[in-house]
């Protein structure tokens, strides 16, 4: 993308604090915020909300070290987790509680869906604590719900910001257009 995709501006605030945001307003208690490059200026960038912070040693690595340092971070007490993404840093607060209501309706595996398409963030009940601290680096994700395909549920929500993620300049300067009717101002690039 040729700039840090956690600390671009995102309307008022950053990406990294939209995420946060639309987890604790959706209703997520702890948040567990894995770090690796660049980790001291999103620790600064989030020092004023309630979030605690665990350092993945390898952030080249593939998604499963940073799921299972989040995970491992958790209290024991924790009964599902959210993972979310830093490059979905739209998704309204609802769709948290969407997610957290069919887990308490008794889903286990909860992905939310916009036009049959997945997203993120996803609930996992920490039934799968295990799993999801030992998944498979070339697979992640895909591999628990693979496995657990009767328990998986897929909700649709009334958001397309759930599949819309930020992997080069033009996805964040079309989503920021979209969400703020402007384009993005010049952030420093890396």
């Amino acid at each position: 993308m040729g700039a840090f995709k956690p600390l671009l501006p995102f309307g008022k605030q950053t990406v990294i604090e939209s995420c946060v945001d639309y987890l604790r307003h959706g209703g997520v208690e702890t948040i567990v915020v894995v770090v690796g490059h660049r980790a001291e200026e999103v620790r600064r960038q989030l020092q004023h909300l309630p979030v605690e912070f665990v350092v993945n040693p390898d952030p080249e690595s593939e998604m499963d070290l940073s799921i299972a340092l989040g995970v491992a971070r958790l209290p024991l007490n924790t009964k599902a987790t959210l993972i979310a993404l830093a490059d979905h840093p739209a998704v309204p607060p609802t769709v948290v509680s969407t997610l957290i209501s069919a887990w308490q309706d008794g889903a286990s595996l909860v992905i939310p869906t916009w036009q049959n398409r997945g997203g993120h963030p996803v609930l996992v009940d920490l039934q799968y604590r295990t799993e999801l601290q030992n998944l498979d680096p070339n697979r992640g994700l895909r591999a628990l719900f693979d496995a657990h395909r009767d328990e998986l549920r897929r909700v649709p929500v009334e958001s397309p910001y759930v599949a819309r993620d930020m992997d080069t300049w033009d996805d964040y300067s079309a989503l920021y257009q979209e969400v703020f009717g402007e384009p993005p101002p010049d952030p420093p690039r890396e």
